[in-house]
C-alpha cells in the first residue's frame, strides 16, 4: 500500500517549498520575539529575519508543542482516511516526543482500523529533514507503509550530523556550557564542533580553535566519511544561520575532495535550532556507512 502519509514537524528544518511540492503536512513549534509569539513557517525568508533580527540583538524563546496541539494535527491526517508516519526531532533532544506519543495513543482509540506509527529518529535537524526527504523519495517510488518504516528504523542510525557555533553565549543560555566555560571559551575564541551520536544527543566533540579550525575539523569529517562509504552520487545538505559564505567554503571543499558526489544543497536553519545556537551555526549532513564523531 503505498497511500499512506508521512508527516513531521517544522524542526526538520526542510524549505517549505519542498514540502508543499511533495506534499508532507508539518506541525509547527512556535518562538517569542519579546511579546509576540510566530509559528516555525519553515519559509527561508522567516529564518533569515529572524537570524539578521538575533544579530541586532533580538532573544527568542522557543516552546514546545503539547499533547493537544498533537491530537489536533494527528486527527486531521487521520481524518483522510490513510495511515500515519510521524517523525520529529530526537526523544532526547525534546519532550515533545512525549507529548505526541501521548497524542497517539488516544488518537489510536479514535481510528482502530488505521495505523498512526511514530518514529524515534535519533536525529535533529537537517538529519531530521534528511530521513523524511528519503523516506518521501521511497514512498514516491512505491514502497510500502511497512517497507517504509523497515527503512527508516534500518537507516536512520546512518545519518551523520556534524556542527559548529560561533557564539557560545547561546549554548550557555541553553544550558549546554556553563558561564564559566562559555567565558573562558570566549576569550580563548574556542569553537565547539558538535555531532550526533547514537543516542541521539547533541555532544561537544572537540574544541577547536577559532571559526577556521572548527569548519576545516566538519570538513575532515565529512571527507573520512565518505572515504569510508563512497561519495559518487550521495546527497549533501548543509545548513546556515547567516554564515552562507562559510556554508559554500564546506561545499567546494567537499566538491574538491570528491568531484563525482552529488547534490549539495544550502539552506538555511531552521528556527528552533538555531535560538539555541545562534547566527553563524553551520551544520553537514549526508548518510553514511555509520555515525562515528571523529
Amino acid at each position: 500500500m503505498t497511500d499512506y502519509i508521512i508527516a513531521t514537524s517544522s524542526t526538520s528544518d526542510l524549505p517549505r517549498t519542498w514540502l508543499e511540492a511533495h506534499g508532507v503536512p508539518f506541525i509547527s513549534y512556535t518562538y517569542t520575539i519579546g511579546e509576540t509569539v510566530f509559528e516555525d513557517d519553515c519559509r527561508e525568508e522567516s529564518r533569515q529575519k529572524v537570524y539578521e533580527g538575533m544579530r541586532n540583538g533580538d532573544f527568542l524563546k522557543t516552546a514546545m508543542i503539547n499533547e493537544f496541539e498533537y491530537e489536533e494535527f494527528f486527527r486531521s491526517l487521520m481524518q483522510e482516511g490513510r495511515n500515519v508516519i510521524f517523525l520529529d526531532m530526537s526523544r532526547e533532544m525534546s519532550s515533545s516526543y512525549v507529548n505526541a506519543g501521548l497524542a497517539a495513543e488516544s488518537i489510536r482509540e479514535e481510528f482502530p482500523d488505521q495505523t498512526l506509527y511514530i518514529m524515534d529518529t535519533l536525529c535533529i535537524s537537517g538529519g531530521l529533514g534528511l530521513l523524511v526527504e528519503q523516506m518521501v523519495l521511497r514512498k514516491e517510488q512505491g514502497m510500502g507503509f511497512e517497507e517504509v518504516i523497515a527503512w527508516g528504523e534500518e537507516n536512520k542510525l546512518k545519518i551523520a550530523h556534524r556542527f559548529t557555533v560561533d557564539d557560545l553565549n547561546y549554548l550557555k543560555a541553553g544550558g549546554r556550557v556553563s558561564n564559566a566555560s562559555a567565558l573562558v571559551g570566549s576569550l580563548l575564541n574556542i569553537k565547539p564542533v558538535l555531532y550526533v551520536p547514537d543516542k541521539g544527543t547533541l555532544d561537544v566533540v572537540k574544541k577547536a580553535r577559532g571559526r577556521k579550525a572548527a569548519l576545516k575539523s566538519i570538513l575532515d569529517g565529512v571527507i573520512h566519511d565518505l572515504s569510508e562509504s563512497g561519495a559518487e552520487g550521495r546527497e549533501i545538505h548543509i545548513l546556515q544561520a547567516d554564515c552562507r559564505e562559510d556554508a559554500e567554503k564546506i561545499r567546494d571543499g567537499i566538491k574538491a575532495a570528491f568531484p563525482g558526489v552529488g547534490n549539495i544543497t544550502i539552506t538555511s536553519l531552521g528556527v528552533v535550532i538555531g535560538a539555541h545556537c545562534g547566527p553563524g551555526l553551520l551544520t553537514v549532513f549526508y548518510l553514511c556507512s555509520g555515525r562515528r564523531p571523529e
